[in-house]
């Protein structure tokens, strides 16, 4: 973004998806359980309200659904909903549904005892897959009963990143391949009208898996109702004690890799045009990422909502919060979590970034003008718009706005950068305190915001020239809209401030 003077026409029109509140990750759905999760989540729904919420360990032996035991010499198996009920109650009490993963496997039902992480959810095939079908059967009739009928439009997605040999036995495509036909059909036969999605597969041998996977569902006559992968854009980390250190990778490269999953599902008669999920997108793909407590992520992910929409339907961000524990229970308040809110409801820059594009949604889904460093959309009273700079200069733009009509217009400005909204500085010069008193917190907390400004803008000739600056890993968002000026009698503003 340069100097030079931008248009901005009220009747251009661009192509911008944007569907940042569709869904969201969490750690794994045992962790609703806890206090300090629910408190995070519902600080994230009461400003920004995702629709569904994604997460591991649905079947996982801390939610405890599947149980078998012995009666009479014969192996029998009963289901157990007490969690699950209390983590979905919960879920929906906080405005969100579940994006339903089927994972990872019950302890009693697994065929080995491969497991991943701290937790150790169970990474290995079933070893009878009419359990397994009865198992995801009974649990979809459970719900549908508990909850009604809206539960046939929950997102279904058969396991996660299968094409990892941590997450699926010795990555065996083959098998994974059974494990989706299998559970399939027997949701297609229970009710057709579910959702369902696959492969679910990261960033390893994306290709390989996309049209293998596609060329299996053509041939066993399958067509799945959506196509779900990860997007992650870090070079391969460097561990250095408890944390990771990654190189973000060309975003331009980054879509051009999702570009090409939709041009090979697309390549396809039978599934052109089928639905894309990124059910999990982020920055590092590590839970001790260090990027993903500064602001460069925050500037970063700018970028990546911008465009993300292009070529997916849907998008969902890992994670909404840092109760998290994949590599274990966190060492110190910033930490490299994952989640755009830290302990203690403390919003990292990265949750303004999403909050501001919800914004622009609820604005106006007009888009007017974009390029890659900015996105604005306009409705029948002016402008909205987000804007970011991931370089280390300082830069600026001007922007001419076309008016729908002369007269005073507010324009109002949110700030996110290393200067004004950096809650990660000041705990790092208050020494970095691992567990923070409550005041402590309540301080860093307090270096969280945005910076807001305004200021009253003229119409002339029917535009207002606007420029904006952002610092070194800058967000910025903005309005422009038509002032409405109703002052009380007797009320002097410009008096009032000059009065001595």
């Amino acid at each position: 973004m340069s100097r030079e003077k931008i248009i901005v026409k009220k009747d251009n029109r661009m192509e911008f998806n944007n569907n940042v509140d569709y869904c969201v990750g969490t750690g794994r759905l045992g962790l609703a359980l806890t206090e300090e999760y629910l408190k995070e989540l519902e600080f994230v729904q009461n400003m920004i309200g995702f629709s569904y919420i994604r997460g591991h360990g649905l079947f996982s032996d801390d939610v405890a659904i599947y149980n078998e035991y012995e009666e009479d010499g014969e192996t029998k198996v009963e289901y157990n909903y007490t969690y699950i009920d209390r983590i979905f109650d919960s879920f929906l009490r906080l405005g969100i549904r579940p994006y339903l993963e089927l994972g990872f496997m019950p302890g009693q039902l697994a065929s080995g005892t491969q497991t991943i992480f701290y937790w150790k959810g169970n990474t290995t095939p079933p070893k009878d897959y009419k359990k397994w079908t009865d198992m995801v059967i009974a649990l979809l009739s459970h719900l549908k009963k508990r909850y009604g009928e809206e539960t046939v439009t929950w997102p279904i997605e058969v396991w996660n990143e299968p094409n990892l040999p941590g997450f699926w036995y010795k990555a065996d495509m083959q098998e994974y391949f059974k494990l989706f036909k299998e559970t399939f059909l027997a949701i297609k036969n229970y009710d057709s009208r579910y959702k369902v999605g696959g492969p679910a597969i990261c960033g390893v041998r994306d290709a390989e898996w996309i049209e293998a996977f596609l060329e299996f569902c053509k041939k066993e006559c399958i067509k799945p109702d959506r196509i779900t992968r990860h997007h992650y854009t870090v070079e391969f980390p460097e561990r250095i004690g408890h944390y990771d250190y990654s190189k973000l990778e060309d975003p331009k490269m980054r879509f051009e890799n999702l570009q090409s999953t939709r041009d090979i599902v697309d390549s396809y008669d039978e599934f052109r045009g089928l639905p894309i999920h990124l059910s999990e997108f982020s920055t590092s793909y590590t839970p001790r990422g260090v990027i993903h407590d500064t602001n460069l992520n925050a500037a970063y992910l700018a970028g990546q909502l911008a465009g993300l929409g292009d070529v997916n339907e849907a998008y969902s961000y890992w994670t909404f919060g840092d109760v998290f524990e994949e590599q274990g229970v966190q060492h110190s308040l910033f930490h490299g979590g994952f989640g755009m809110v830290a302990d203690g409801n403390i919003p990292k820059p990265t949750f303004w970034t999403f909050y501001f594009y919800k914004q622009l949604k609820m604005f106006g889904e007009g888009c007017v003008y974009r390029d890659d460093k900015a996105v604005i959309v306009k409705n029948d009273f002016g402008y909205a718009g987000v804007l970011w700079n991931i370089g280390e200069e300082e830069i600026s733009a001007d922007f001419d706005f076309e008016l729908p009509e002369a007269g005073e217009y507010t324009l109002i400005k949110k700030t996110v950068d290393e200067t004004c909204c950096n809650p990660l500085k000041l705990w790092h010069d208050l020494g970095e305190p691992a567990y923070p008193s409550k005041a402590e917190k309540e301080m860093i907390k307090s270096a969280a915001w945005p910076l807001t400004t305004s200021s009253i803008e003229v119409s002339k000739n029917g535009t207002v020239d606007v420029s904006f600056t952002l610092k070194k890993h800058g967000v910025l968002y903005f309005t422009l809209t038509k002032r409405d000026f109703t002052p009380d009698r007797g009320y002097d503003y410009d008096k009032v401030i000059s009065f001595h």
